[in-house]
């Protein structure tokens, strides 16, 4: 089996179980604000930055006749939910082991989340497995242009790496990030969300329901 010459992992979603705990944080702070956000809706914040999600759901608040709030507005209710509930995520089935096998074979590794640094320490704290993710691009990273489903960030992380993203395998679990890595021109991997199907994503990725599918 011809392997990667490096592999770009996403976080949220794919190495922890935190879109759910993300999705809840999002609710909530429609709801305080008078707007019940739809399962479609939130499934559409996956992958995306914080920063993005905020406008994009401010614009969602104003489509429904209600007065929107400021971004400062939102995330002042937003943010201390996500806070509380991050820590609890667990992995997801397979993630510790497929970073441990990329380390066996010495297949350079990194993270690329729409998550801010500070975000991800809050994620990681309680999973030292992550620390094999040396090299990072955060959401908030000052070398980052446009986030997912811009391509800059899978190809910031392979630059870091010194390879070509199209010698990279990609794994990911959002609509948004799969589209990244693919403009990137990686091979890309997605772990398909729960109640998600394959057609809801480009013909070109490859579907897993579980990384423990994935042979390397």
């Amino acid at each position: 089996m011809l392997r990667p010459a490096a592999c770009l992992f996403d976080l949220d979603g794919l190495l922890l179980d935190t879109e759910p705990l993300h999705g809840r944080a999002w609710s909530e702070a429609g709801l305080a604000f008078g707007v019940q956000l739809s399962e479609g809706q939130l499934l559409g914040l996956r992958g995306r930055r914080r920063l993005d999600n905020a406008r994009q759901v401010i614009a969602w608040i104003e489509a429904e006749g209600v007065k929107p709030p400021s971004t400062e507005e939102l995330l002042a209710v937003q943010q201390p939910i996500a806070r509380h509930l991050l820590p609890m995520a667990e992995p997801m089935e397979g993630a510790p082991e497929l970073l441990a096998r990329c380390q066996d074979l010495a297949i350079p590794m990194a993270l690329v989340t729409s998550s801010t640094s500070s975000s991800v320490a809050l994620k990681s704290a309680p999973h030292p497995w992550l620390e094999l993710l040396e090299t990072r691009v955060y959401g908030d990273d000052p070398d980052l242009g446009s986030g997912k489903p811009a391509p800059d960030a899978f190809q910031l992380a392979a630059l870091r790496l010194g390879h070509n993203p199209i010698d990279c395998w990609a794994f990911e679990d959002s609509q948004a990030g799969t589209l990244a890595a693919l403009a990137a021109g990686c091979r890309v991997h997605v772990l398909l969300p729960a109640g998600v199907g394959q057609e809801n994503y480009p013909a070109a990725a490859h579907c897993l329901r579980s990384l423990r599918e994935l042979g390397l």
